[in-house]
């Protein structure tokens, strides 16, 4: 998957509070998530340097905000 290093930008500054609601009641903290997304984008999006814990918080709750589309 190559990521839309705009869109996730957008997401992590502008639809913070989508991030909030999906991590909601999952024992997640958003700035976990938005953590993940601001390494993301420091390195230009490359997936394969995430840890298998960033991996698993970038598709439970990034990845469907991003198909999500939505600017």
């Amino acid at each position: 998957m190559e990521l839309d290093l705009d869109l996730l930008s957008h997401l992590l500054i502008k639809r913070t509070l989508e991030i909030e609601e999906i991590v909601e009641g999952s024992g997640y903290l958003p700035r976990t998530v938005i953590g993940v997304g601001t390494f993301l984008l420091d390195n230009d999006g490359n997936l394969d340097l995430l840890t298998s814990k960033q991996q698993v918080t970038f598709e439970r709750f990034l990845k469907p905000l991003l198909e999500g589309g939505s600017q």
